[in-house]
């Protein structure tokens, strides 16, 4: 997979996370695994800057009101 998918699939996967986690309040992954994903995301976003999504879980300050 290329650095392009993976950041699409991340951003996809990570922002389902949390609506399901702070929306629903129906978590469908851990913590854990929330945060090592977001790490990876952060990683590729540091090498490929020009890749960050505007919806990227890493420029997202706080949720919806």
């Amino acid at each position: 997979m290329d650095y392009r998918s993976e950041i699409k699939q991340l951003v996809e996967q990570l922002n389902e996370a949390g609506y399901r986690y702070y929306v629903l309040d129906d978590p469908t992954m851990s913590d854990h695994d929330y945060d090592r994903l977001l790490r990876r995301l952060e990683e590729l976003e540091a090498e490929h800057p020009e890749c960050i999504a505007v919806d990227s879980p890493t420029q997202r300050v706080g949720g919806a009101a």
